[in-house]
């Protein structure tokens, strides 16, 4: 594969959407670690629905990814508190 296909495929698999929020650091890294739980949510609804995970591993996956995003807002000290 060329990398040419490789840049290709992994835009279509892992999509990044471009900021527009107020420019700072931790703002860019949130809104990263942001659109990174959104597509594996919709990775770990697919799966659940197409019957490859149960809805309760597909509860927990989600419960331990939404934990994450919010670790990483307290961490990164952006917006207020309303995650």
């Amino acid at each position: 594969m060329t990398e040419s296909n490789s840049q290709d495929k992994n835009n279509f698999l892992y999509p990044r959407s471009r900021y527009y929020g107020k420019f700072q650091p931790e703002n860019l890294v949130f809104n990263a670690n942001l659109q990174e739980f959104s597509q594996r949510i919709s990775y770990i609804t697919c799966l659940e629905t197409a019957g490859k995970l149960s809805q309760e591993e597909a509860y927990q996956q989600i419960r331990a990814l939404w934990k994450q995003l919010k670790h990483s807002k307290k961490q990164l000290a952006v917006g207020g508190n309303e995650i």
